[in-house]
């Protein structure tokens, strides 16, 4: 049986299209979907950049900087986003298929095929995120979908606040897809499912919260040498 990947089909018919791709001998389509959804990723991201979602650091330094200088600053920022959207995707993409492959023995093709509905649903998130930010200037770490703004009242600590604005709704609907996604696709009890997808998701959380924290550093370090 071959299975043609169909992201929409798989995201609205989840448990027709798990049955197929359990039972398919081989999957097609996963290249041109991956040039897509990476296509796709580099787009929203470097529309975000377009608009100057995170150019906080340049536009503080726009009356210290020679008009030259601050162009091409300009120039390496969005070029900068646009490369973080490819690596964004290829993230998401091949790492926790490479992790659940490693540890359920599923075959990488049909994880990949999750995954790109994974990214699709992360890519959704941002372009809501976009005009939220635009619009009312809310930053993603309490993005109303996110559990951020609730730690945001809860507590003064950066740490916690990009930790749980890192948990959102998309986020909580992304760990029941996978799991359910693995569950249909390997024979292996259920705990192992949930503590292996939840390992996955703590870990990519603590590291968006350490990062964000890193990234909040530079942009002091840079608003200080420029005062």
């Amino acid at each position: 049986m071959i299975y043609r990947g169909n992201l929409i089909r798989l995201l609205l018919h989840t448990e027709d299209h798990l049955f197929r791709i359990r039972e398919a001998e081989k999957i097609t389509n996963v290249i041109k979907l991956i040039f897509l959804m990476t296509g796709l990723s580099i787009i929203v991201f470097g529309w975000s950049a377009w608009l100057g979602i995170g150019s906080d650091p340049l536009s503080s330094q726009a009356l210290n900087s020679p008009p030259e200088e601050y162009e091409l600053q300009k120039v390496w920022f969005f070029a900068g986003r646009l490369l973080y959207g490819l690596l964004f995707a290829l993230f998401i993409l091949f790492v926790p298929s490479l992790v659940f492959h490693a540890a359920y023995q599923i075959s990488y093709s049909k994880l990949l095929i999750v995954q790109l509905v994974v990214l699709l649903v992360l890519l959704v998130e941002r372009v809501i995120w976009i005009p939220l930010f635009v619009y009312v200037g809310l930053e993603w770490q309490v993005s109303p979908f996110s559990l951020g703004i609730l730690a945001s009242y809860l507590t003064d600590a950066p740490f916690f606040i990009y930790f749980f604005g890192a948990v959102s709704l998309f986020q909580l609907w992304i760990i029941f897809f996978q799991v359910r996604c693995i569950a249909s696709l390997v024979s292996v009890r259920m705990r192992w499912v949930w503590t292996g997808v939840l390992l996955l998701h703590l870990g990519y959380w603590i590291c968006t919260a350490i990062f964000a924290m890193d990234g909040m550093y530079l942009v002091d370090l840079i608003t200080e040498r420029g005062n």
